[in-house]
């Protein structure tokens, strides 16, 4: 029986984590009670939402954000509180906008419009023209047939029932199937293809301007009345010279009947929007608190400030904001001081490719290509950074200790995506132990996109994005009109922004850094045999 024990014993040190990545179990009671007893994430959650609103990236609003993100860390004590700039573009905003049916029946439409597209000075008013262009090639077809026209571009289709619950919580099954090993695949053909397809948007914009139509209207890519009014021509000199706006499904699929049966309905377009050019640069939030030793790096959380306009921003991303926030405001109140530095970032730029904190990879972390490589900036950056090489460290590429990012909403947070670094499984393990009661226990070593910790990944820094419950993120919330406070869910930001804090403690008083995965260098294409599908 003793030799059993103490065979047992050694197993368990075999697999334990390295020595100094435990938890101080001191510090997490401490910052659990801080976290739940005390918090004041809905407070923050509610400001920005409420009484800012939408974030559009150098928007009027924005710029309130920015300044009030940065009193409110200095208020709790942060040091170094700075915003860090980057080139963007114009600034853009919706002052009022109306969308009706005139003919044959007056209806009050749902409609918004697309962002970074102009007013349309006062009321217009013109029949409706379904005519579907994906392509260039579809110019062709439309020539001499759309001027006076307001031109539906998007193919209507007939409508759509949701097929499973629009609200969910991960059950232990669907959280198993996360932990999956993904292969990675490098396509750069395709990545070629993608990049030379981003300025149809301004190509579509100037043949329906050459052609005499009066304005374009799209179809919102979900059922329920939920608009969004994404855009992504924002650049100096990029912007559209016809008025846009997105029509809500339900109403664009009544338009595109009645157009069909003859005459076309008549519609009216009152756009009031706005630029803002008084400053073309976008600005990162960044806030620490200091560590008591400069020579060992530092730690950071990080979720992205701004926001589409269509609804208040408030899962995405002010969710995360205020989650990254309050996170800061328990470490500073709880007084614990961190070896290593705790930095804290607000990116900006996020819903146009991950702008922001692309910027600050480059700037403290690495660069991607040549310096001969051509100028990229937008989405053009954003779609082909990853296929820029050499990948080129800068001084402070190794000082980064451990990333954490927040940004699928204001669900709970049930464990964390590991990013295919098996070395950090038995750490994340140890460092979630205190929370299975509160339901996050789960590391899983999948990859996860579309946010910002991506870039960091991408040069082989260690960012890594918690695992959350969806809710009604995906299915209804995310980039819609219905993005409002209602649908936060306070406990889950209490135990969300709670679990964050520890992790950047632990993080941050670790012996050793977080292992870190290698360098990226150019990889094999992953299918050498393919052939190419323009249409991809």
């Amino acid at each position: 029986m003793r030799r059993v024990l103490l065979l047992a014993t050694c197993a368990a040190l075999a697999t334990a984590p390295a020595l100094g990545q435990s938890v101080d179990r001191t510090q997490t009671t401490r910052i659990i009670d801080e976290g739940i007893a005390h918090s004041e994430v809905m407070l923050t959650a509610e400001h920005l939402a409420d009484v800012i609103g939408p974030r559009m990236t150098n928007s009027p609003a924005m710029r309130t954000a920015e300044a009030w993100t940065q009193a409110k860390f200095t208020e709790w004590g942060l040091k170094n509180v700075h915003k860090e700039g980057f080139d963007f573009g114009r600034g853009w905003y919706i002052v009022a906008s109306s969308v009706k049916m005139l003919t044959p029946r007056p209806i009050q439409l749902t409609a918004i419009p697309i962002a970074w597209t102009p007013a349309t000075n006062g009321p217009i008013s013109a029949p409706v023209i379904v005519a579907p262009i994906a392509r260039v090639r579809d110019f062709d077809k439309w020539r001499g047939k759309l001027s006076g026209k307001i031109v539906m571009v998007t193919l209507p289709n007939t409508g759509s029932e949701p097929g499973e619950a629009p609200f969910q919580r991960y059950t232990g099954e669907e959280l198993g199937k996360l932990d999956q090993y993904q292969q990675p695949t490098y396509n750069p053909e395709a990545a070629d293809r993608r990049l030379k397809r981003l300025d149809f948007a301004k190509k579509l914009d100037a043949f329906l301007k050459s052609e005499g139509a009066v304005a374009m209207a799209t179809m919102a890519y979900r059922d329920g009345k939920l608009v969004s009014g994404e855009g992504y021509t924002f650049g100096v000199g990029d912007t559209p010279a016809l008025p846009a706006v997105q029509i809500a499904a339900e109403d664009y699929r009544r338009l595109a009947r009645l157009a069909k049966i003859g005459p076309a309905p008549t519609v009216e377009i009152n756009s009031d929007v706005r630029f803002d050019d008084s400053d073309t640069r976008a600005y990162n939030i960044i806030a620490e608190i200091p560590g008591t030793d400069p020579k060992v790096g530092y730690v950071m959380a990080g979720g992205h400030l701004d926001s589409w306009v269509a609804g208040d921003g408030a899962a995405d991303n002010g969710a995360g904001s205020a989650m990254v926030m309050e996170a800061a405001r328990i470490i500073a109140k709880t007084g614990i001081r961190p070896k290593r530095t705790i930095r804290f970032a607000l990116w900006a730029g996020e819903e146009q490719g991950l702008l922001g904190s692309l910027s600050y990879v480059e700037s403290h972390l690495a660069t991607r290509g040549n310096p001969s490589d051509p100028k990229q900036t937008g989405l053009a950056l954003y779609m082909g950074w990853s296929n820029r090489w050499p990948i080129t460290p800068k001084p402070g590429w190794g000082d980064l200790a451990a990333y954490f990012n927040l940004d699928n909403g204001s669900g709970k947070v049930r464990g964390i995506y590991a990013e295919n670094n098996p070395a950090v499984v038995p750490i994340f393990r140890e460092w979630l132990a205190p929370f299975g009661p509160m339901g996050a226990k789960d590391v899983v070593i999948r990859t996860t996109g579309g946010t910002d910790h991506v870039f960091m990944q991408a040069v082989g820094a260690p960012g890594f994005q918690f695992i959350q419950d969806p809710l009604d993120y995906d299915s209804r919330v995310h980039h819609s009109s219905i993005d409002t406070f209602d649908h936060l869910k306070g406990n889950d930001m209490r135990q969300a922004a709670t679990i964050l804090a520890s992790f950047l403690v632990n993080a941050a008083n670790a012996e050793k850094a977080l292992p870190r995965p290698p360098l990226p260098t150019k990889p094999a294409v992953t299918e050498p045999f393919a052939y190419s599908d323009e249409d991809e």
